[in-house]
């Protein structure tokens, strides 16, 4: 796709789609806001973020900093120190999370209520 004009959201060759498929990830929004108040380094982010292993926030930033969302500043200091910002490009996200995440506390026992209400399956009996 030549990037001109408006594209369908449904094409899989739409730039918006795979802006859409980046951040729809499961730990991409949660990992946007742990950084949102500034450089955070990767065992801060571990402690700040309940439930992600250190493998699984290393290929979440990783995946972050290739699509331009998150910059990555290693420092020549002994022992050596890494830290993980936004970009411009990611603190664009900031608003929209913060939306997503009040929607979240608004609704989320409303979700977890439609959840438990699911009918058990019926026994297969073959």
């Amino acid at each position: 796709m030549s990037g001109f004009g408006p594209c369908d959201l449904f094409l899989a060759d739409c730039p918006a789609r795979l802006a859409v498929e980046v951040i729809a990830d499961k730990w991409t929004v949660v990992v946007l806001a742990g950084l949102s108040k500034g450089p955070v380094r990767h065992g801060e982010l571990v402690r700040l973020i309940g439930g992600i292993s250190r493998k699984m926030l290393t290929q979440t930033l990783r995946h972050l900093e290739v699509h331009g969302l998150i910059r990555r500043h290693a420092y020549a200091e002994v022992p050596p120190r890494v830290e993980y910002e936004l970009t411009p490009l990611g603190e664009t996200l900031i608003e929209p999370i913060h939306t997503l995440t009040e929607w979240a506390r608004a609704n989320g026992d409303a979700v977890l209520d439609a959840l438990d209400a699911r009918p058990e399956p019926a026994a297969h009996s073959d």
